[in-house]
């Protein structure tokens, strides 16, 4: 007779064996599928039961730094930055004091430039390398702004960074909102990396860091790795920690060096039919979906 927990146990084995070197956790928006050598993931939604809140009556007030990251400025965290180093005014005076509120009618000024909230917009960039992350580089060096300057006339700003030889998934938007929480470390953004050694990663440094390793500034652990297409000296690592040059960091605690490293997915956002250098808009349906991670 045909029995039907015999065969959700089985099923329920199969599965196990095939995720031995996952190490995702329940909550995670990707998860990790196959052995050593596949480089493949999986979207898994998770259901939630929301509670329609009841709306409080607002005054039509808003913080300052929520005005200045709406604006397209910077993120909130930033703009706090800004408001204490005292180059952020509201109808002509400075203001220092975090957590200020302007009305919609105020005139806010940063570094001597009055801004307004505009339209959100959101683009992803394939980063080249020998470009800096940043808005502006002091040195008069390539930054990333140079490749999205005739997107929008928006005022956007990059989400995260990445590094000047690093290539890869960039976000910009002019959402401080959607930037900071993209940004906080709560937010357990997954982020996929495509990996070239010097030399082939050995199963014992592949088991040491599948099982997490100490760095100077704290515990890290992957939550997913493989080896690309059977090549020992490329992997696919997935984490979702922000620290700076973490990746580069992993490797050569290992004694690795890294000689090329490549973003591939970010929060569920790839590279699909994206050259490198090329930038896009995303899709309404995209939008909404980091705005629920």
């Amino acid at each position: 007779m045909y029995n039907k927990n015999n065969n959700k146990n089985k099923t329920k084995n199969q599965s196990d064996k095939n995720k031995k070197f996952s190490n995702n956790k329940k909550t995670d928006k990707k998860s990790y599928e196959g052995k050593k050598d596949n480089f493949k993931f999986s979207n898994r939604t998770k259901r939630t039961n929301k509670t329609n809140d009841v709306e409080k009556p607002s005054d039509g007030t808003v913080r300052l730094n929520k005005y200045i990251a709406n604006a397209g400025i910077c993120s909130r965290r930033e703009a706090d930055k800004l408001i204490e180093a005292g180059v952020v005014k509201v109808n002509g005076e400075t203001i220092t004091t975090l957590g200020y509120k302007v009305k919609p009618t105020d005139i806010v000024e940063v570094e001597g430039q009055k801004i307004k909230n505009e339209k959100k917009v959101y683009i992803l960039l394939n980063k080249p390398k020998d470009y800096l992350t940043t808005t502006k580089d002091p040195q008069n060096r390539k930054t990333v702004m140079e490749l999205i300057k005739d997107a929008v006339k928006e005022r956007v700003f990059p989400v995260g960074r990445l590094d000047r030889q690093t290539t890869g998934l960039l976000l910009f938007t002019n959402d401080g909102e959607l930037a900071d929480k993209l940004m906080h470390p709560k937010s357990n953004v997954p982020k996929l990396y495509h990996v070239t050694l010097d030399r082939n990663f050995s199963g014992s440094d592949f088991e040491k860091l599948i099982n997490g390793i100490e760095l100077e500034d704290g515990f890290i652990k992957p939550d997913a790795l493989s080896y690309v297409m059977g090549k020992k000296n490329e992997l696919g690592i997935q984490i979702h920690s922000g620290k700076n040059r973490i990746i580069r960091r992993i490797f050569e605690h290992l004694g690795y060096d890294v000689i090329k490293l490549d973003r591939v997915m970010y929060a569920g956002l790839t590279k699909k039919n994206l050259p490198r250098g090329k930038w896009r808009f995303l899709t309404e349906k995209e939008v909404n979906f980091l705005k629920m991670l």
